[in-house]
């Protein structure tokens, strides 16, 4: 695993003519744009591909200054690494970021309905939707694949004995939502529903605007954790990094469900809406 951030302080010669050091599993780019032009951008992506080749990884993980740079980040995405954003720890944490923004608005969950958008039914999804609808007063689920998941909605009311409804209602569906948790609804799909103007709204691997003039609720795109062992880590990298990002990459994705959300909690991880 390797780490991509900025010089603290860039060598010009370095920067003209775009040669990266390589420091430990420190991957270091001497920049001084607040966007890289399209071909130093190409250049840069093109040698770091070049450093990892001869590494045998290709999992990295970008500082937060380097997340600026969004043409060099999704080049090295064509090039098949594996980025840790943090999206895939934000939906195992998706049941404690709901709490976190329900206390900050000063609402209880067993007194408040949600809304889940969903396509896609991994394994971690099926596993917080049950999770959520043995705590929250009523659970809806919207989905453009309404025949899976009505099966998933037979399978929970068969093994857990609770109800949740499952539909795709653009005009009403989202209409009364106070509490959206939207797990791979793309922000263009997410406009096309009449969303309720006060609504909460909690994104996990898309982040959505929504673009009702009227709307004047709540939108979280992003979040960070601390958690137990956090001193433990480097301090420059502290500085440099999301934690949730560094927390994640130390993950093997493969585990069982269990066992991972079994470290969460040995590891006492606290989320912030950021």
């Amino acid at each position: 695993m390797y780490y991509i951030q900025e010089a603290d302080k860039p060598n010009r010669i370095f920067e003209i003519f775009n040669i990266i050091q390589l420091r430990q599993d420190n991957i270091i780019l001497s920049i001084d744009n607040e966007n890289l032009p399209s071909k130093k951008a190409q250049k840069l992506a093109q040698k770091t591909k070049h450093i990892l080749s001869k590494t045998n990884s290709k999992k990295i993980v970008i500082s937060k200054n380097m997340q600026k740079q969004k043409e060099y980040i999704n080049l090295l995405h064509t090039y098949q690494l594996e980025i840790v954003d943090g999206n895939w720890l934000f939906e195992l944490l998706s049941c404690k970021i709901l709490e976190y923004v329900l206390k900050q608005n000063n609402l209880v969950k067993e007194q408040t309905p949600i809304t889940i958008l969903v396509n896609d039914l991994t394994e971690i999804t099926r596993r917080n939707i049950i999770q959520i609808a043995k705590e929250y007063k009523r659970v809806s689920i919207i989905t453009n694949h309404i025949e899976k998941l009505k099966k998933m909605e037979k399978k929970i009311w068969q093994k857990e004995g609770i109800m949740i409804t499952v539909g795709n209602n653009k005009k009403k569906g989202l209409a009364k939502a106070k509490l959206i948790l939207n797990i791979d609804f793309p922000s263009e799909l997410v406009n096309q529903y009449n969303v309720y103007e006060k609504a909460i709204l909690v994104n996990i691997k898309h982040n959505v605007k929504i673009q009702k003039k009227r709307f004047d609720g709540i939108v979280v795109n992003d979040y960070d954790i601390k958690f137990r062992n956090l001193e433990e880590i480097d301090y420059e990298k502290n500085q440099k990094y999301k934690a949730c990002q560094l927390y994640e990459a130390n993950f093997n994705k493969k585990q069982p469900y269990n066992e991972i959300m079994k470290k969460i909690q040995k590891d006492r991880v606290e989320v912030m809406v950021v």
